[in-house]
C-alpha cells in the first residue's frame, strides 16, 4: 500500500526518515470531546468496542484532530479472554470485572482455543477495514493485543489489582496450570494478531501492562517466554513490544525478533540506546503527566527528550497512555514540537 505518510513504518524498520514520527498510546478516545460525544450515544465503552462503525470513527479522530503519524484501532485487550469464553464487564470508574476466574484446571474450560477467531472477533476486524477506508492511506493503522502475562492476570484475578496477588500465587502453587493457560492465551493472541494483519493492520504492538509486577526470573519464565513466541510468529509487519516496568528485562527484550521496543517514562533512553545500538527502534517515552505542564514547559521537556535520542531509530510517544483529563491543546503542543524538531543524526 502507498501511504501519504509512512514515517512510522520506516522508523520501525530502521530506514531513513526526515523527522521523527509521533503517536500516543490511548489516543483513540479519552481526551477528545468528539470521542466523548460518540461514546455518550451508546451504552458504554464495551458497546463502542463492539460496534465497528463507531470504533472506526474514534480510531480516525486523532488523525484528523491531533495530526498524529499513525492511527491505532480502538479496541480493548480483554476481547481475547472474552473470545476464549471468559466474559467480562467494564464497570464505570472501577474497570474490568470477570464473574468467573481461572484458578483451577477445571476452570480451563473458560480458556477455549478451538474456535474461529475471525468469526468471534469479527467486530474488531471489521473496524480495521472501515478505519482504513476512512484514513485512505494518510497514515498507517496499528493493531494490538495484550501480552499473555497481562491477559493471564485479568483471567485469574478477575479484576484490576495493585498487586495481582491471586495471579502471582498461581505461579508458586500451580506453575503447570499457569503455563497451560499462558500457552492457550499465546496461541489465540497469535491467531488474533494475524487476523488483524489480514484485515489491514500495518503494524502491531503488544502491551504487557503488568510486566513490572514480576521479578526478573519470574518474568523470564512466565512473561518473556510467551512474548517471544508471539514475536517469532508475527513477521508480516513491523512489531513493537512494550513491557511496562520490566526494566531489568530490557536486555532480553531487545534481543527478541521485533522491530521496536516501547519504553516507559522511568527508562533512560541513552542507557537503552547504548544497550541496543542501531539494532532496534525505541519508542517513547515522555512522562504522561508532563502534559499537565504549561505549553512552554511541554515544549522544553519534549525537546530535552528528543535531544537524548542519539539515533534516527525512534518513534516518539509517551511512556504510557495519555491520561483522560489532559487538555487536547497540550497534546497538540507535544505533537507540534516533535514535528518541528530537526533530526541531528
Amino acid at each position: 500500500m502507498i501511504f501519504q505518510n509512512d514515517l512510522i513504518l520506516r522508523a520501525a524498520r530502521g530506514e531513513d526518515i526526515e523527522r521523527y514520527p509521533v503517536w500516543l498510546m490511548r489516543q483513540a478516545g479519552r481526551i477528545l470531546p468528539e470521542y466523548r460525544k460518540v461514546r455518550a450515544s451508546l451504552s458504554g465503552f464495551k458497546e463502542l468496542v463492539e460496534t465497528p462503525e463507531r470504533a472506526a470513527e474514534v480510531t480516525v479522530q486523532p488523525v484528523d484532530l491531533l495530526g498524529v503519524d499513525a492511527a491505532i484501532i480502538f479496541s480493548d485487550i480483554l476481547v481475547v479472554p472474552e473470545a476464549m469464553g471468559l466474559e467480562y464487564q467494564l464497570i464505570e470508574k472501577k474497570g474490568p470485572w470477570f464473574e468467573k476466574t481461572i484458578r483451577t484446571e477445571e476452570a480451563l474450560k473458560y480458556a477455549n482455543t478451538d474456535f474461529d477467531i475471525e468469526d468471534r472477533l469479527s467486530y474488531v476486524l471489521e473496524a480495521i477495514k472501515i478505519a482504513n477506508k476512512e484514513i485512505n492511506g494518510r497514515v498507517p493503522l496499528i493493531g494490538f493485543a495484550g501480552a499473555p502475562w497481562t491477559i493471564f492476570c485479568y483471567m485469574t484475578e478477575g479484576q484490576g489489582s495493585k498487586t495481582f496477588s491471586e495471579s502471582r500465587k498461581i505461579l508458586y502453587t500451580n506453575p503447570s496450570l499457569a503455563h497451560e493457560l499462558l500457552n492457550r492465551i499465546t496461541d489465540v493472541t497469535i491467531k488474533y494478531l494475524k487476523a488483524q494483519i489480514n484485515a489491514g493492520a500495518h503494524m502491531i504492538q503488544v502491551f504487557d501492562s503488568w510486566a513490572g509486577i514480576l521479578g526478573e526470573e519470574q518474568y523470564a519464565e512466565f512473561g518473556l517466554k510467551y512474548m517471544d513466541k508471539i514475536a517469532q510468529a508475527i513477521t508480516e509487519v513491523p512489531l513493537t513490544l512494550f513491557a511496562k516496568g520490566a526494566h531489568n528485562s530490557l536486555s532480553k527484550i531487545v534481543k527478541m525478533d521485533c522491530n521496536a521496543v516501547g519504553l516507559d517514562w522511568n527508562t533512560d533512553i541513552v542507557k537503552t540506546r547504548s544497550l541496543v545500538g542501531e539494532n532496534k527502534t525505541l519508542q517513547g517515552n515522555l512522562d504522561p503527566c508532563a502534559l499537565y505542564s504549561t505549553h512552554a514547559e511541554i515544549e522544553r521537556l519534549t525537546n530535552n527528550m528528543l535531544n537524548s535520542f542519539e539515533s534516527k531509530r525512534h518513534i516518539v510517544n509517551l511512556g504510557h497512555g495519555v491520561y483522560p483529563d489532559v487538555d487536547p491543546e497540550k497534546v497538540k503542543t507535544f505533537i507540534k514540537t516533535v514535528k518541528n524538531y530537526e533530526i541531528k543524526y
